[in-house]
């Protein structure tokens, strides 16, 4: 009975060592293979967006509140009392230079011109019986059969009656004058408002309303207020461009609603004296308002430049960067296409571009996308940035 049992068991061994056995070749085998394996690939390139720097002309905007007005506003007064037969003009509407506006009953005016006409009549011939008068006393002087003073008495009356015509002509031009303004007239063109007056009501010259307003608005003004700071900075800026002055300059209008207009503005002038109590000073600006969009009182936005940077150098906002101690720096790609950090200044924003004021040259590579890959060693490979795509695949 303990035979086969101990047979079995050496069977059992056998085999035992036979797997044993094989597992090691292979083990060794692997090994041996191993030594005659090829070497892993190199690590692929990282893509990154570039952007070479040129210099270019950049001018930083403020974006100041301001009111406008119109570029001529003409209250229409009458010059003569009397009573208003008709209003000559539509509500609103836009009138020309000269265009009648309202009559005044022009009676009492046309009868005053009869009657100085009638003074001149009797001066006139006043004048021509003093001529007559006066040559022939001066006959009888020269004949030496009248006296020195008839003489004179002659020469006075003559000069009185003179005086009398010319008084008599300036008081008929004065009626006339009267007449001409009881046709009340617009001293320019423009769009007159509401009508003051009605008929039937009483023109006076002293009234403290005025019958009428009439606003020219093709062009308006929008008076904003700059810091007196900013401006002295721009005046700087624009002296040194040598030859380009602020009101060659366009201003951005913003409308209420807060959408660009369609046109732009130009300034006309700023004050010569700044605001004690805000430290600002005063500035015209002259915008176009050829479909009369613009209503005086109206509050507008105005884009008015601060700072001009004729040969600025900007980068996009993504492209910088900040320590842990909030100090800026741009990631420059060498000619070996290698990468390396450069503290910067910055200036201000405009289009989401900062301008760099000091640690950048012009012609130099600034990484825009992927800077973060550029601190591990790897392989770069440059793509052109794209600012109207969504950058490169990177």
């Amino acid at each position: 009975m303990m035979r086969p049992f101990r047979t079995l068991t050496l069977a059992l061994l056998a085999t035992t060592s036979i797997v044993l056995g094989g597992c090691t070749d292979g083990a060794d085998g692997a090994k041996s293979d191993g030594g005659n394996a090829q070497t892993e690939p190199a690590a692929a390139a990282v893509r990154i967006g570039v952007l070479k720097i040129e210099p270019h002309r950049v001018v930083v905007y403020d974006e100041l509140p301001g009111r406008v007005s119109a570029r001529q506003t003409a209250e229409i007064r009458p010059q003569v009392n009397g009573i208003i037969r008709s209003v000559l003009f539509k509500e609103g509407a836009e009138v020309s230079l000269d265009q009648p506006l309202f009559q005044i009953d022009p009676a009492p005016f046309l009868a005053d011109v009869e009657a100085s006409s009638a003074v001149l009549e009797r001066a006139r011939a006043d004048l021509a019986n003093a001529t007559v008068k006066h040559q022939r006393v001066e006959a009888l002087a020269a004949a030496q059969t009248t006296s020195a003073a008839a003489l004179g008495d002659a020469k006075a009356a003559l000069a009185q009656a003179r005086a009398s015509v010319a008084e008599a002509e300036a008081n008929l031009t004065r009626r006339k004058l009267e007449v001409a303004y009881a046709t009340v007239r617009s001293p320019i063109r423009g769009r007159i408002g509401q009508a003051l007056a009605t008929e039937g009501s009483l023109a006076s010259v002293g009234a403290s309303a005025a019958l009428a307003v009439v606003q020219q608005i093709d062009t308006v003004y929008l008076d904003v207020r700059q810091s007196s700071v900013q401006w002295e900075e721009l005046a700087e800026r624009i002296d040194s461009e040598r030859g380009a002055d602020a009101p060659s300059l366009p201003v951005e209008i913003l409308t209420i609603t807060g959408k660009a207009y369609e046109f732009t503005g130009n300034v006309l002038f700023s004050e010569s004296t700044v605001d004690p109590g805000t430290g600002s000073i005063a500035m015209r600006v002259e915008v176009p308002n050829p479909h009369r969009q613009l209503l005086p009182g109206m509050f507008l936005r105005a884009r008015v430049p601060s700072a001009i940077y004729p040969d600025a150098l900007s980068v996009p906002q993504q492209a910088v960067r900040r320590d842990a101690t909030g100090r800026a720096f741009l990631t420059i790609l060498g000619s070996d296409n290698t990468a390396s950090r450069r503290d910067v200044e910055l200036g201000a924003l405009v289009d989401r571009h900062y301008v760099v004021l000091s640690g950048l040259r012009a012609g130099e590579t600034v990484v825009v996308e992927g800077q973060e890959r550029t601190d591990g060693g790897q392989p770069l490979e440059p793509v052109p940035y794209k600012p109207s795509a969504s950058g490169p695949e990177i």
